[in-house]
């Protein structure tokens, strides 16, 4: 499997919305080069302590971007395939590696081969494309044919992965993204939706060209395990986490965080060693500073983002604190136009950005924050500690989400002298006690020796 997403820190954008794209796609239009404005962002994510970019659906869609109509090539409201091309190219040269959104679960009602059944009926030769497809009934749409959709929209038409046709046509376009774009890895979208034995097929293809290529799944529920494994993918979401991550500070209660990382890290740990894909906000969430309220509780947040095990990403505009929170059915809030020289001052916590470029410098310092042993040593309403261990490197992590300043009292893993990879301090543990004052609404990343 992928060894370089442990050191990983993503940068999660999604294009269409970002770069003002027009909601609905025009198919006669000329392309326009708008993903040439993203070039303009990768010094700030690169400056952030980035290395690694997740973009959102980039290839023809009808809409939003997971209606696709074509595989094979670049959605016309970004440019052309020479524009991808090109920004790849940018994104490498400035240390970023290049993740895409591969929607494979489903299609758009444009999709090329949808409309050849729209067209040619049972005549289609592209009828056993379709899960469910059949001409015993009618569609939503009114179509002389029904079929499934994913999660009942109707809009977004579910593929036959079984098919082996299908699975040859996707297989290619991937190859070609591959080989004529560059690219590192994919997110597949409902991935615990997307056939296990087609997965299957995608890793081994992938890896067949690419030996190191990436691949992560957008998984909600279950045990992770069944997706992320040596057969299929490296990594999937962690949505396990991503509530507690925000809501343990909203409710004041560290305990609630706690449980989870104990049950997937600490010792025994469901998932330890496995590089989940953290997150605190992304384009199908509201904006973790809407939820949180107080802007002060983003930096404990974010710290715990960067020193938990897994790899931390971050969305785009959410490292000023930006704020926005999803309508009924539109996602438009919280998938805003932004220019980069704006986002700071549109943001709740200007300064949130400068912190995360911390907090990943000392991650970017560590090894066994990147890929250490995970055990709790503390937890209270407001104050949790944790402690990463590798090859010798120990490292105790103390959160304070309370208003004020607090000395947090922990089991020390070893007594002696404690340097803070934050602020430079240092503290003494003694008799098998590490006491710390944290700052409020902030932290210590304390390493041994």
């Amino acid at each position: 499997m992928t060894d370089w997403a442990p050191d990983a820190v993503f940068y999660h954008v999604y294009p269409l919305g970002l770069l003002g794209a027009p909601a609905r796609n025009d198919f006669g239009a000329a392309p326009v080069e708008r993903l040439d404005g993203l070039t303009g962002w990768l010094g700030h994510i690169r400056d952030l302590g980035c290395n690694a970019l997740y973009l959102g659906p980039l290839f023809e869609s009808t809409a939003h971007g997971y209606d696709t109509a074509d595989y094979w090539h670049l959605d016309r409201r970004l440019g052309t395939d020479e524009t991808l091309r090109r920004f790849v190219a940018a994104a490498h040269e400035a240390g970023l590696r290049v993740v895409l959104d591969g929607v494979f679960n489903h299609v758009g009602r444009d999709f090329w081969a949808f409309r050849d059944v729209q067209a040619n009926g049972a005549n289609s030769a592209y009828r056993d494309w379709f899960a469910g497809l059949r001409f015993d009934g009618r569609s939503p749409f009114g179509d002389a044919f029904a079929y499934e959709g994913w999660a009942g929209h109707f809009d977004l038409v579910k593929l036959n992965l079984g098919n082996s046709a299908v699975r040859e046509h996707i297989l290619g376009a991937v190859e070609s993204w591959i080989r004529d774009f560059d690219i590192d890895g994919l997110r597949l979208d409902a991935a615990d939706v997307v056939d296990l034995d087609f997965q299957r097929a995608l890793a081994a293809h992938c890896r067949a060209i690419k030996p190191d290529f990436w691949l992560m799944g957008e998984v909600v529920h279950g045990d992770y395990r069944r997706w992320a494994n040596p057969d299929t993918l490296d990594s999937v979401t962690n949505y396990e986490a991503f509530k507690g991550l925000y809501s343990s500070l909203v409710d004041r209660n560290y305990f609630e965080i706690a449980y989870t990382l104990n049950r997937e890290f600490g010792p025994g740990g469901m998932y330890a060693g496995l590089p989940l894909y953290n997150f605190v906000d992304n384009h199908d969430q509201d904006r973790v500073a809407s939820r949180l309220g107080d802007p002060r509780l983003l930096y404990p947040l974010y710290l715990m983002l960067f020193t938990m095990p897994g790899v931390p990403s971050i969305y785009y505009g959410s490292e000023w604190g930006l704020a926005g929170k999803r309508g009924r059915g539109d996602d438009g809030p919280v998938r805003p136009a932004l220019e980069l020289a704006a986002g700071p001052g549109l943001g709740t916590e200007p300064t949130l950005a400068d912190a995360i470029r911390q907090f990943a410098a000392v991650r970017a310092g560590s090894a066994a924050l990147r890929r250490g042993s995970y055990r709790q040593l503390h937890v209270a309403a407001e104050q949790m500690a944790f402690a990463r261990e590798l090859d010798g490197e120990l490292v105790v992590v103390i959160l304070n989400a309370a208003n004020s300043v607090v000395e947090v009292a922990v089991p020390a893993p070893r007594d002696g002298e404690w340097r803070d990879l934050l602020d430079g301090g240092a503290v003494v543990a003694a008799g098998g006690t590490l006491r710390a004052e944290v700052p409020a609404g902030w932290g210590r990343v304390l390493r041994a020796g």
